[in-house]
């Protein structure tokens, strides 16, 4: 006994931040039993906040996805140079090897008129009758890849001799980077209003949790507890079920992804693409997990804080 207690000494009394930590760790496994303890109300909880985190995630996915299938930027900006039906195919090469010396140009490519010719009999099933044409209709084409600047290099090559129809849909492409423009920004409001609603779901729950263990919370309060003492459990319960929400809602839209690959695959291939869905990246998913356990904590502390304020004993 005497050992014992000689030993205890030898040890010396526990560190301020040892008994910070356990009181931490006590937090962190007593909220968890909590939340297991309650299947019902925790899948309910967790349900709605997933859903509520899943749908801006999930437009800004479709997005990002949208723009892939569109195809790249630098494909979008492409130049398509017809020239005139009597230039020759030397002179089409000796014109594209000179434009590739310009600065505003990035690269250049020549169709003759037999290859535009043979693209086009693959691609109508009109073989027969376009082997019962005499003479080849189609003339050379030069696809030009613009640099920085590409309304100057349009306005040159529209001045060139050589020019008999230049296709340069310059205003479809700015519509299209408008609306995703558009549908991002709209996604990060979506994003800030359903993380709003996640976070009032997650305080409401918390507020009951407080409502039901208000006695408990009074005789600590009495007892001399601090505020930090008594909010640390709600806050890694809302913790909690943040995580518990954003894992559900990287699941759901994996199963989305996973519905939609097969009818989206097909659709590619309609268009000649190999397009296929991509999610998350692990360093995002990760982010968002760690975004959606803030706003969990968020909401718990935030209700905490005002419960605490409310019923603070008054000094006399």
């Amino acid at each position: 006994m005497t050992a014992g207690k000689d030993n205890l000494m030898a040890a010396g009394p526990r560190s301020g931040f040892g008994i910070w930590l356990d009181q931490h760790l006590y937090s962190f496994v007593a909220s968890l039993g909590r939340v297991l303890r309650r299947p019902w109300t925790t899948l309910l909880t967790i349900g709605v906040m997933a859903v509520a985190l899943a749908l801006p995630l999930g437009l800004g996915l479709a997005l990002e996805n949208l723009r892939h299938f569109a195809g790249s930027v630098e494909q979008s900006r492409e130049i398509d140079l017809f020239l005139k039906p009597e230039i020759e195919v030397a002179r089409a090469q000796a014109l594209a090897a000179e434009l590739r010396g310009r600065g505003d140009v990035a690269k250049v490519e020549v169709r003759t008129p037999e290859q535009g010719l043979a693209e086009f009999r693959a691609r109508s099933g009109l073989g027969d009758a376009i082997g019962a044409l005499e003479e080849n209709p189609l003339p050379s084409l030069l696809i030009v890849t613009p640099g920085e600047d590409d309304a100057s290099l349009v306005a040159a090559l529209d001045h060139l001799p050589e020019t008999g129809l230049l296709q340069h849909d310059a205003a479809w492409r700015q519509r299209l980077q408008g609306w995703l423009g558009f549908g991002e920004r709209l996604a990060w409001v979506l994003a800030a209003l359903f993380g709003l609603g996640a976070l009032l779901v997650v305080g409401n729950t918390v507020r009951l949790d407080i409502q039901s263990r208000r006695e408990e919370i009074g005789v600590l309060q009495l007892l001399g507890a601090t505020d930090g003492f008594i909010r640390r459990p709600f806050i890694y319960l809302g913790a909690w079920y943040g995580l518990a929400a954003g894992a559900l809602a990287l699941g759901l839209l994996a199963a989305a992804a996973y519905a939609l690959r097969a009818p989206l695959h097909v659709l590619a291939q309609s268009y000649g693409s190999g397009f296929a869905l991509t999610g998350l990246d692990p360093l995002r998913a990760a982010g968002f997990l760690l975004a959606a356990t803030a706003v969990g904590w968020l909401g718990a502390w935030l209700v905490t804080g005002h419960f605490l304020r409310q019923t603070r004993p008054t000094e006399t």
